[in-house]
Order: structure tokens, then sequence, then C-alpha cells
């Protein structure tokens, strides 16, 4: 297996500029928005001999495992994944790559130095809106394909390459994991956020859920409009906001005690957190009236292999626990909003898909990966919780992320040269390849 790694990526650097150049058809592609990316995907697809499909759906039909968001934070329009099948030669295991051809929208003037839709490459970065957040992954999937045919070189197992929206909750490989879709792993073409590139192999991420708590008060038996000699007689939502946080606060320290995974431990010595961060209550304005309403909002991290439905059952246990024990909250219960929420999950690091990853990576890069517990919510989690489908990511060095409010996004370009070497490598390592 070493020496067809070491012949993949001296076909790769051969074919550099080719891989680069391909690449940048899809950031000048992106300018017209995702149809045409996805025009462009289905067209290459074709051309290396896959069958290509095409997936309607609205993403408020999308049935959810261990996962939720509110109405509200989906984007309701109708949406397409495409996805390209190479059948496999016979004998080898299938996989599924997928990425996601949405992007941020473009703001008006998106203040770049480069354009963000020519390619422009300086001091080895690759610029362009989006690029790796996914465009190098929706390109690389298929240039992967294209540099083992360039060996002579047939996947044994099936490949399937979902070209799948993602953003703005619409899960797009959750739809086609409904419909039918399915394979013995998966891996998910997407630069890890650390910036450490290649070097990181995404095989566990947590579980998160982000929720908020209204509380009520009740103002004071008066029509005087300023209402501080009165505040005894009415009641401050603020102060029994505090018991509810303070509750929460307790459910926090509890968990950190009682739920560790190893990963995370040895990383950040905790394996947990729920943290505060939202409060609202009266009116800045009108200082001398007493709250009758206040929002707490937090978010709650969780590992592998807790459950979300478990995680949000102990949250809603610690707020009626701390309302039963106060006289106004006993009959005025806090309402609990469920906002968002993902389950976790792992791929254990002894996994054949992981020790494919990682001779890939080593064999095209000289460097050796590692694994990051310190990820939430990423899509890795989609086919690993919904099918139960091995899946781990991977992506090149990157930065700037137009979705973190950057400007000049990029990718390393020799990066994602050894991105596409090294996907052609697991395809190799997991599925087998045949002359």
């Amino acid at each position: 297996m070493n020496n067809l790694i070491e012949t993949i990526r001296s076909q790769a650097e051969r074919d550099r500029e080719k891989i680069l150049a391909s690449l940048r058809v899809y950031i000048e592609r992106g300018k017209r928005g995702e149809d045409a990316v996805q025009a462009l995907f289905a067209t290459t697809a074709e051309a290396l001999g896959c069958t290509v499909t095409y997936h309607d759906y609205h993403p408020t039909d999308v049935a959810l495992v261990e996962e939720f968001a509110g109405k509200a934070a989906i984007d309701p329009e109708q949406r397409r994944s495409v996805v390209a099948h190479r059948k496999g030669t016979g004998g080898g295991r299938s996989l599924i790559l997928f990425a996601h051809p949405d992007s941020e929208p473009v703001p008006v003037p998106p203040g770049w130095t480069h354009d963000p839709f020519a390619g422009d490459i300086v001091d080895g970065r690759m610029y362009g809106w989006g690029i790796a957040d996914d465009l190098s992954g929706i390109a690389a999937g298929l240039q992967a394909l294209e540099l083992l045919r360039s060996l002579d070189l047939l996947p044994a197992g099936d490949i399937y390459i979902a070209n799948t929206p993602s953003k703005r909750h619409a899960r797009g490989v959750a739809r086609l994991l409904q419909e039918g879709l399915s394979a013995d792993a998966a891996v998910y073409l997407h630069p890890a956020e650390s910036g450490v590139g290649l070097r990181e192999v995404k095989a566990f991420t947590s579980g998160e859920v982000t929720f908020r708590v209204v509380i009520e008060g009740k103002q004071p038996p008066t029509t005087e409009p300023l209402q501080t000699a009165f505040a005894h007689l009415g009641v401050n939502a603020i102060d029994k906001a505090y018991v509810i946080w303070n509750a929460l606060k307790a459910l926090d320290e509890q968990r950190a005690m009682r739920v560790e995974h190893p990963l995370l431990q040895a990383k950040v010595r905790r394996s947990t957190n729920l943290m505060m961060s939202y409060i609202t209550a009266g009116d800045p304005k009108r200082l001398s009236r007493i709250a009758d309403q206040c929002t707490l909002g937090a978010a709650l991290a969780f590992p592998p292999p807790e459950t979300l439905s478990s995680v949000c059952a102990q949250i809603e246990q610690a707020i009626a626990k701390a309302a039963q024990a106060d006289e106004w909250l006993r009959d005025n219960p806090p309402k609990v909003i469920w906002d968002a929420g993902t389950t976790g999950a792992e791929v254990a690091r002894d996994h054949p898909l992981v020790n494919a990853a990682f001779m890939a990576v080593s064999g095209v890069s000289g460097i050796q990966p590692m694994i990051n517990p310190m990820h939430t919510g990423s899509d890795i989690r989609v086919p690993n919780v919904q099918k139960q489908i091995p899946t781990i990511g991977l992506g090149p060095l990157c930065g700037d992320l137009t979705q973190n409010g950057g400007h000049d996004e990029w990718v390393d370009a020799n990066d994602h040269v050894r991105f596409v070497a090294a996907i052609a490598g697991i395809i190799a390592g997991w599925s087998g390849v045949r002359q």
C-alpha cells in the first residue's frame, strides 16, 4: 500500500496545475451561485463515467435522529443534492464522499483585497469565495477519481460523491440517507477550522444543545410610573432568573464531575460545559420599573456516547427541580425553548477507515495526522448518528473563512493538491483499486 500511496502522491504533483485549474473553475462558477456549482459538478462527474442523480427536497421535511432545529432557523426553500456514483469493479468496500456547494451570502461590497471569484494564487494561497467552505471539498472528490483514472486505477468498491447543501440547516446529506443512500463508510470533505490542514483527521465531534429559558415576573400593584418604592410588592423576573441560573450552573458542575471522555480530558481536562451566553430583561430607558420577564440563553456541549435526548432531559429536570423549590416559580413555571441540538459522534482511532486515512495523509504529506477532539457539531455526525455509518472528515489548510466574517478566504494550494491525493489514497486503502 505504501508504494501505491507514493505513486498517487507523485501523480498528484505532476497534475498540480491541472488540479488547481479545475478548482479555480468552481470558484468562478460560485459567482453564479449554488446551481452553477452543481451543474459543473454533474458535468464533470459524467465525464468521469459516473452516474449522476438529482434529489430535490425541502429542508423542513428532513426527519432528524437525535437532532433538531427550530423552524425559524431553517431556510425552507427547495434545495437540490447531486450524487455522482462510480460503480466499483467488485469486491471492495463502498464509500460516500460528501461536501456542500453552498457558501455564505455575498456582501456588497465584499471588502476583499483579492477578486473573490478569480482563484488567484498569491504566496501559495488560492483565494476564493467559499473555497474553504466548501468548494475545495466539492472539487476534490471528483478530482481524486480523476487522479486514480490517470493511473489506470478504478475503485473496487462503489464510490458515491454527494454534492449536498448544508448551511442554514439544509441537511442535504441527512435527506439522502433517508432516501436510501448508504455505504460501508463516509468521508466529509471539509477543512478543519482548527487551522492545521491535513494534519487533522476529524473522527470526533461533541454534541451541543442551545436553548432559552423564559421566566415571568409580576408588576407591583401601583399606577405610579416609578415603581422602586413598590418593588417588594411585585416579582422581579431578574431575581427569579438567577434561581434558574444557579440551578443550571449547579448542573454544569455536577456533569463536569461525572461525564468524562478520555480525549477531551487529555486535551482540556473537561468533557462537558454548560455556558450561559445570553440574558435580557427590563428596559434600559425605564430603570425605575420592575422587569416582568427575563430570558436566559445557554449552550451545553457534551461528548459521545451521550445522546441529545438524555441531555435535554437533564436540563429540564434541573429547571423543574429549582422551580418546585421556589414559591413563585412553582405556580409560574419557566418556559424552555429548544433552539437547536445535535448529538456527537466518534470513530475509534483503530477503525480501518481511520487507519486508511492516517496512512494516506502521512504518505502524501509526510506529516503524522492526529484526531482533534475539540470539534462540536461537525457534519461527520450525520451518517454516524443517523445510519451508524462510520464517518470521518479532512481537508486542506485554510483561513479567513467568510462564515466567520473574514475576508480573503483561502486554502493552501499545495495542501489542496495533497488533499486530492489523500482522498485517492483513502479510496485505495478503504475500497481497494483495480487496473
